[in-house]
């Protein structure tokens, strides 16, 4: 009964504060940053394949849950880079949002030390529904008990659509800007033809440095700041990471306009090919007093699977390894 009821809450109260942004809100990695800003396909240059996996809320036995895979690299024959990538986030049980898309980046040397990404991406979103374990209004009664069946029926059919955005990156230095636009279409994805209802336009901007503070030990500070607004949800964070060779450890504030404020701290090491990261994010100020203290674990991979050969048409970017 005490599970039923958590999904109660759930439903009314978490989800529509998860939704506010109406995506899952991964934060300012940049490891699943080529699916929001698709200039990012292969600046790395090497054949990345990414990996991550986010459980939101844990702990409290809300079943939110994402999954990601990528995998871009530099292609001489395209002058840039391209790739592939796919999410699925698990809502509650009740909703599972299935996301897949193409990248593309074409790379341009503007000036000597100045570089210009233009990025395209088209995707597929599928929203899919189960309202096998869903508890509706009419079946609680006055003493907090649940009563099945309900006399509502509601339909499982899902809803799939297309999905284009766009992206620029500039870099010159050790200083790399970017911002995109995604959602230019504001696809219908709850098929209920009310424009309140479309996926808004979701616009960001994110800035990274790198300073060296020792080379021989490969010792680095990234100061990192990024902001985004997608209908009437606003966020924005900064923070920085201090990476070494083997090790990197980072933090960033992040706040919103529901008067959020939330800290993110994490670590990666590498070793050789393969890059290992950690994130964790909690509720240092919570405006509507209904979020939990733990917002979000965040782990994953990356695999380095192949050198490329860069000329001088890339330039390398060493981002934040959050």
């Amino acid at each position: 009964m005490l599970w039923r009821l958590s999904k109660i809450f759930v439903f009314i109260f978490l989800l529509p504060a998860y939704c506010f942004g109406q995506e899952t809100d991964p934060g300012p990695g940049y490891q699943m940053m080529m699916m929001m800003n698709p200039s990012l396909a292969g600046i790395g240059g090497d054949g990345v394949l990414r990996l991550s996996y986010l459980d939101f809320y844990p702990g409290n036995n809300y079943n939110l849950h994402s999954v990601y895979f990528s995998y871009d690299s530099y292609f001489s024959e395209l002058h840039g880079g391209a790739g592939v990538y796919l999410s699925d986030d698990y809502l509650g049980g009740i909703i599972n949002d299935f996301r897949g898309g193409l990248s593309y980046a074409y790379f341009l040397q503007a000036g000597k030390d100045f570089f210009i990404n233009g990025g395209l991406s088209a995707s597929i979103y599928h929203r899919g529904f189960n309202f096998d374990n869903a508890i509706l209004p009419d079946q609680i009664d006055p003493l907090g008990g649940v009563s099945i069946p309900s006399s509502e029926i509601l339909s499982s059919s899902g809803r799939t659509v297309f999905d284009i955005g766009a992206g620029f990156l500039f870099a010159s230095g050790k200083f790399t800007g970017g911002f995109s636009i995604n959602h230019l279409a504001e696809p219908d994805i709850s098929a209920t033809g009310n424009f309140s209802e479309r996926l808004k336009r979701k616009l960001l901007v994110h800035v990274s440095e790198d300073f060296t503070l020792n080379k021989e030990q490969n010792l680095k500070i990234q100061p990192l700041t990024f902001f985004e607004i997608q209908g009437r949800f606003i966020n924005g964070g900064a923070g920085m990471a201090l990476e070494s060779k083997y090790l990197s450890i980072n933090a960033v504030v992040l706040g919103d306009n529901g008067k959020n404020l939330n800290i993110q701290t994490g670590f990666s090491f590498s070793a050789g090919r393969v890059t290992g990261f950690y994130n964790y994010r909690f509720n240092a100020v919570s405006g509507n007093k209904l979020l939990p203290f733990s917002l979000l674990h965040q782990t994953g991979l990356a695999f380095s699977l192949n050198n490329v050969e860069k000329r001088n048409t890339i330039k390398t970017i060493n981002f934040p390894k959050l």
